[in-house]
């Protein structure tokens, strides 16, 4: 093989993809099954609305159109839905806020146009909004379909449930992978394995600081489509770019094609705890129906949780790593995997053949933290 990528999560999958069409043999070795991580614990959101002017925005506004892409190419369907999205203001302040941020993110290519008819777009919100934003260019997956479609295209060869116990290393060049049913040679490795991604790299023996940050998802009943776009208080923008370890909660509420209506998020660093939070389940479902009182009398069905890769900077970590010749890293966009994915790939797949890359990689550098 001309490459082995840890992790069949979606980010995984994209790297696949798109080193396959760059012509490289690839194989792909997973601890579990397919999405089995963070990838299947998502809601596939494609969001350009959170995201503040500068790198990672640039990242999503790439990924943003080759999901567009990827959706007329994939032999089989990934539930793509342009649906866009709408962040809400409850007050003057916040929304004077809002128009503050919007207008960074427009001169970086972002669509983003104020309204304060906000039931035109959504009619069953909450009274007495101050106003919002409308994004679009946000966009939904299937997460699950996603990579596995990706996979599939790529042709990759597929190891899972397998875990990699061991990169094989040769005066400190990765050279493969040991995993506990075999050794897969190769000159390049890509570190795609979410939130386990440290330990990976404390196997080639460099570090990166990824820990995991825990979040729910509650899933109601299906429904008509009472919701049309990804909708989300202005607060929610806030709690992805915090750096606390607490738990925060701020509602982002969808409808799906099947008809449940998806509501998220939560954030807390605990490790790797699965404990059933109902302090933020009860925060959530209370946070849904203050912006959607019809939601209110609604069953919730289930509920899912999954870890997010965090980084210190919010940035993932993208490209070949220099402290481990062979090493490559794409790992670490917390909750933003899916929607970034594409342009990772894109990225890794130039580096793996020292093309020109799509955007400037440097600051996603994998060394970053220990220069």
């Amino acid at each position: 093989m001309d490459v082995v990528i840890i992790g069949a999560g979606v980010v995984g999958a994209a790297c696949a993809y798109y080193a396959s069409r760059s012509g490289l043999s690839v194989a792909v070795v997973d601890r579990g099954p397919v999405a089995g991580g963070t990838t299947g614990a998502g809601e596939g959101n494609l969001l350009v609305s959170d995201k503040e002017a500068g790198p990672e925005l640039d990242l999503a506004l790439l990924s943003g159109r080759l999901w567009q892409e990827l959706s007329a190419e994939l032999p089989r369907p990934i539930e793509y839905e342009p649906k866009g999205g709408l962040v809400v203001a409850p007050d003057e302040t916040t929304l004077k806020a809002l128009r503050h941020f919007a207008e960074g993110q427009r001169a970086a290519g972002v669509v983003a146009t104020e309204t304060e008819a906000l039931h035109d777009l959504e009619p069953h919100l909450a009274p007495g909004l101050a106003g919002g934003f409308h994004y679009p260019q946000d966009a939904q997956v299937q997460p699950a379909l996603a990579a596995a479609h990706l996979l599939k295209a790529s042709g990759a060869t597929l190891y899972l449930g397998e875990e990699v116990t061991g990169l094989l290393l040769d005066k400190n060049t990765v050279k493969g992978v040991r995993t506990s049913r075999r050794t897969l040679h190769a000159p390049a490795v890509v570190n795609a394995s979410g939130t386990w991604a440290g330990r990976i790299a404390e196997l080639a023996g460099t570090a990166l600081p990824v820990l995991p940050r825990r979040g729910f998802v509650l899933v109601t009943e299906p429904l008509p489509r009472l919701i049309r776009h990804k909708v989300y208080a202005a607060d929610y923008i806030a709690d992805v770019a915090s750096d606390s370890a607490s738990l925060q909660s701020s509602a982002v509420v969808e409808g799906t094609p099947s008809g449940p209506v998806l509501i998220g998020a939560t954030r807390e660093r605990v490790g790797f705890d699965r404990t059933l939070s109902t302090t933020a389940l009860r925060r959530l479902a209370a946070q849904a129906a203050a912006l959607f009182p019809v939601l209110a009398d609604i069953r919730v069905m289930r509920t899912y949780h999954g870890f997010r890769p965090y980084l210190p900077d919010h940035l993932p970590a993208i490209g070949p790593d220099p402290r481990v010749p062979g090493l490559l890293h794409a790992c670490g966009h917390e909750g933003a995997g899916i929607g970034l994915a594409p342009a990772t790939g894109q990225l890794i797949a130039a580096a793996l053949t020292t093309t020109e890359p799509p955007l400037d990689p440097t600051p996603f550098r994998p060394d970053r933290f220990t220069r």
